[in-house]
């Protein structure tokens, strides 16, 4: 089995690779977003008081981490739904490959582009502009793969659900991108209006952010069990779901 999915997940690394836009846009246009934005804003910023800048010194780092989740859950929707339409996934299930093991494959792919993305966004980082204080790297590393395992199950969710590829990239961004919006990274969710904080509250990307927040800027995990066992409970809720509508073919 564990072959099998190796096998699989090489093949599937080197399948999206062929395609250039798909690798622009999951591993490169989160880098540059990244740079560009914070070249921008930090203009004009004196050296003394860069470090104390708090979009630069947070809010855009976790903003281009939530889009390098975004994107990957995008493309995941958008390649099932190729292979569902191009009867690919028939053909993968009358393999000896258990179902499991090809839907793992594709996180897989996506967890390991996620931290490839990351990995060049923080050397863009420190060659760029270097924020001037200490970042647990490795912390947030994990902490943005659980928020990307866990945001990958809605994209399995919206993949189960949407009927034809040409409308897979579309849906997941209307589901997925307001909910960036209210998820706290702009405007802190407890200054919304108590119907919106209620809508924040059920927002999966809510909790992510909480997470990557709290851990860029040198939190202990233990004060945020809370939001990892919301994203947890997310992805196990999501993974029945798909569980029971999704369609091979």
């Amino acid at each position: 089995m564990l072959s099998g999915l190796w096998k699989l997940t090489w093949i599937e690394i080197k399948i999206f690779l062929r395609e250039p836009l798909g690798a622009f846009g999951t591993i490169v246009f989160p880098v540059i977003f990244f740079v560009v934005l914070g070249r921008v804003a930090g203009r004009g910023i004196p050296p003394s008081s860069f470090a104390a800048t708090g979009f630069i010194r947070m809010g855009l780092p976790v903003l281009a981490s939530v889009l390098i989740s975004v994107s990957a859950v995008l493309s995941l929707v958008t390649i099932i739904s190729i292979y569902r339409e191009g009867g690919i996934l028939k053909r993968l299930r009358a393999t000896p490959l258990r179902p499991q093991t090809i839907l793992s494959a594709h996180v897989i792919v996506k967890l390991t582009l996620t931290a490839a993305t990351l990995a060049l966004m923080i050397l863009a980082g420190k060659r760029y502009y270097p924020v001037g204080f200490h970042v647990p790297f490795f912390s947030f590393t994990i902490a943005l793969l659980i928020s990307t395992w866990s945001i990958l199950s809605i994209g399995f969710l919206i993949a189960s659900i949407v009927p034809t590829a040409r409308f897979a990239q579309p849906i997941g961004a209307v589901i997925l991108y307001p909910m960036i919006a209210i998820s706290g990274l702009f405007v802190p969710v407890e200054s919304f209006p108590p119907a919106l904080q209620a809508v924040a509250r059920v927002v999966p990307l809510t909790y992510a952010v909480s997470l990557l927040e709290g851990i860029w800027k040198g939190d202990a995990w233990s004060a945020h069990w809370g939001d990892v066992a919301a994203l947890v409970l997310l992805f196990f809720i999501c993974t029945a779901l798909s569980a029971k509508v999704f369609r091979w073919e």
